[in-house]
């Protein structure tokens, strides 16, 4: 009989590294991201204004985890330099990204209410002229400021800030999901914005083997998790296209063998583990997803295998939107790997396409 793992045992040498919101100390396969990054900050490490920069790519390519990385170096290195990471997913106002900016730089959180933006502005920007300091923000999650528009009025307020302030010098981090869609700025903000664009693609199937392996490597003991099974585990991470989804399953495949008290972790546990570990991924990319890409994914819940023409017949009832705006939001939920469409060879000139939902309607709906 195989030596079983005892009830105080564990496989986990380090099981911080296998949470989502863990920074890696070696953070393979982005040194060019890195180094572009760098090159637009060195500026404001003598003094001048940072060259503000959009890291670009699909979730879970690695832009947070760079911005973070970079910002860990300037806290180490610099007195001069300010960082200040904004998730834009909680803070979606200019009123709240400007607190939070506030709260870096003076040490405390401004009133909930009764202090107006124009205060909270002239004090951040009083601050940064006094202590002669250069401001560096990283909008994460920029998607969710287009909604109401409020991207406008964030970025203009951050980089027209030394016109009312001389000798204020802020630059922007912009983090963005690439979703297909443009995101279209004004064009007074855009003449002022011009960032450097550092692109952050998908990882190949190698790349993520490899990140997998180093995280097998830290955070079980060895000889946990053979060459095999971690196949499986980039196979089906390589699938989803997204790496949250690896770590994930490496978690929940090392939690289901503790539970068998095996000291390997099996195929079966990988098995059992992917059915949560992939919601991570619908979770993730259902945050980002907008009113009428909600709507359009909600009908194909509610016929998990439609064709594309009745699909669009519904959706315009629904959003009295044409066929282009629809065509580009099927296309980008295919690129999310949200949903699948195959062409039938039917219809108008052969180009009829069975839409196909990747995840079971009632996953979707509960996230809807």
């Amino acid at each position: 009989m195989k030596e079983l793992l005892s009830w105080d045992q564990t496989l986990f040498k380090d099981s911080e590294l296998f949470e989502l919101d863990h920074i890696p100390e070696h953070f393979l396969h982005r040194d060019t991201q890195l180094s572009s990054l760098m090159h637009c900050i060195r500026p404001a490490l003598g003094g001048g204004r940072p060259l503000n920069s959009l890291c670009i790519g699909a979730p879970g390519t690695g832009k947070t985890t760079a911005v973070q990385k970079v910002f860990e170096e300037i806290e180490k290195h610099s007195e001069k330099l300010v960082p200040v990471l904004v998730n834009c997913q909680v803070n979606s106002t200019r009123y709240a990204v400007f607190s939070q900016i506030f709260k870096k730089l003076i040490g405390y959180a401004p009133p909930a209410s009764g202090a107006s933006f124009k205060k909270i502005f002239g004090d951040v920007a009083k601050y940064i002229v006094e202590h002669e300091k250069v401001l560096v923000v990283a909008l994460d999650d920029m998607n969710y400021l287009f909604y109401d528009t409020e991207v406008n009025d964030v970025l203009y307020s951050l980089l027209r800030a030394h016109e009312t302030h001389p000798g204020a010098r802020m630059g922007v981090i912009a983090i963005l999901s690439d979703t297909g869609v443009p995101h279209i700025l004004d064009p007074k903000v855009e003449s002022v914005f011009l960032p450097e664009e550092v692109k952050f693609p998908p990882y190949s199937i190698d790349e993520i083997r490899d990140i997998l392996s180093n995280r097998v490597k830290l955070g079980f003991y060895p000889d946990v998790l053979d060459a095999n099974v971690l196949e499986n585990i980039t196979k089906h991470t390589f699938a989803l296209g997204d790496l949250r989804v690896g770590i994930d399953l490496l978690k929940r495949s090392g939690l289901n063998s503790e539970k068998r008290a095996s000291k390997t972790i099996a195929l079966e546990d990988v098995e059992s583990a992917y059915e949560k570990s992939r919601l991570v991924h619908l979770s993730y990319m259902m945050r980002t997803l907008k009113k009428d890409e909600k709507i359009l994914l909600g009908l194909i819940a509610d016929s998990p295998q439609s064709n594309s023409g009745d699909l669009y017949e519904k959706f315009h009832q629904k959003t009295s939107l044409g066929y282009t705006r629809f065509y580009e939001l099927l296309n980008k939920l295919g690129s999310f790997k949200l949903i699948d469409t195959d062409f039938t060879g039917k219809g108008a000139r052969g180009r009829s396409r069975i839409v196909t939902l990747r995840f079971k309607p009632e996953e979707v709906r509960v996230r809807l």
